[in-house]
């Protein structure tokens, strides 16, 4: 590992960025917790313009080592690039709690002041007076040439994802069946919904898209079910139409929905494919598929259960679970008056017994 990070910073010194990403990548691999590989990572994604790939790795480097002030430095200068001057400011701050002596801190916080006075129409002509001792994002680089970083090469989407949206929301649906809590990451930024699915055995899902307008990061939630997770972006402009989901210069032009506590009109569907989806068609399916999915072996038989115990009432409940139990798992009854007065004696073992329903 420690040869990988020496020929991926000698590769940043020697301008291949790519060979550095893919180095420093590599070098991941083998120490998946080693939070300067990430932030050296982000460094290398900066100079590919890979800004929020390097945004990804400066949070993870920063997840790993919430003390590491060049994660916050570089988290900070590719979230200026995107134009997240917000959340830039906010990383910035914190790498500067840590760098109290670091001026590129300081300089790069001023620049963001002046761009969110800039975007909110209070800056009073900030072209006629251009601000002294400055530093331009782009005139930044790290000055320990040890710290630079490799990239997070997309994998190949293995999930479908769906968004709509209300007038102040959008619902993203990454349609991932089973998912665990402790597989999925979840960051939401500025202008940024990022998403990492990592189960165990298989290549990782990594979904982070620009997003087509700003969002409320602490008014943003989600939800995993069983057959998707589930996504609520609180807009930041209510009423603001989203012509897609990712930010693209070309849709940049947008309607404003009317919103009314009266009328509600139907929400329009938008998919990560080209043609339109019918979503009450979609939402239909995916809820007979959760219905009707086939399980083999003790899943299927552990469904079959609940599904009977979920609406029996409490003596079919208490005759189930004391015929499986008493017949070693080999009887099955939802008749009370006929097990609750004797011992339930196990089924010759080629199967189990289903005793008659009676309720």
């Amino acid at each position: 590992m420690a040869d990988l990070e020496k020929k991926a910073k000698e590769a940043f010194i020697d301008d291949h960025f790519e060979l550095a990403v893919d180095l420093y990548t590599q070098a991941i691999a083998l120490n998946p917790t080693n939070p300067d590989l990430f932030a050296d990572r982000a460094q290398a994604n900066i100079k590919l313009n890979n800004f929020t790939e390097a945004v990804a790795d400066a949070s993870r480097a920063i997840a790993l080592d919430a003390s590491l002030a060049k994660a916050y430095l570089r988290k900070g200068i590719a979230c200026m690039k995107l134009e997240e001057y917000e959340t830039a400011k906010a990383a910035l701050e914190a790498g500067a709690s840590l760098a109290p002596g670091e001026s590129r801190f300081t300089n790069l916080i001023k620049e963001c002041d002046e761009c969110i006075a800039e975007e909110t129409g209070e800056s009073k002509n900030h072209a006629a007076v251009a601000p002294v001792n400055t530093v331009s994002i782009k005139d930044v680089e790290p000055e320990d040439t040890s710290s630079q970083a490799p990239m997070v090469i997309p994998s190949k989407p293995k999930y479908r994802h769906e968004f709509y949206q209300k007038p102040e929301e959008v619902v993203v649906s990454i349609f991932a069946k089973g998912v665990q809590a402790s597989w999925i990451t979840v960051d939401f930024g500025e202008q940024i919904l990022s998403v990492r699915i990592e189960v165990p055995g298989e290549d990782g899902y990594h979904f982070q898209p620009r997003l087509f307008g700003k969002i409320i990061p602490d008014k943003c939630k989600y939800d995993i079910l069983s057959t998707k997770v589930e996504f609520r972006l609180a807009k930041a402009e209510p009423g603001l139409h989203w012509a897609s989901l990712e930010y693209n210069k070309e849709t940049a032009v947008v309607r404003r929905i009317p919103v009314s506590s009266e009328i509600v009109q139907k929400p329009t569907y938008s998919s990560s494919k080209p043609k339109r989806v019918d979503w009450d068609k979609l939402e239909a399916q995916v809820k007979k598929e959760e219905k009707e999915e086939k399980l083999d072996g003790d899943a299927a038989l552990n469904k079959f259960f609940r599904e009977i115990y979920q609406d029996a009432d409490e003596d079919t409940r208490r005759a189930m679970k004391k015929s499986f139990v008493e017949s070693n798992g080999t009887v099955l009854s939802t008749n009370w008056k006929e097990v609750g007065t004797k011992k339930v004696e196990g089924s010759p073992p080629d199967g189990m017994e289903m005793r008659k329903w009676e309720y």
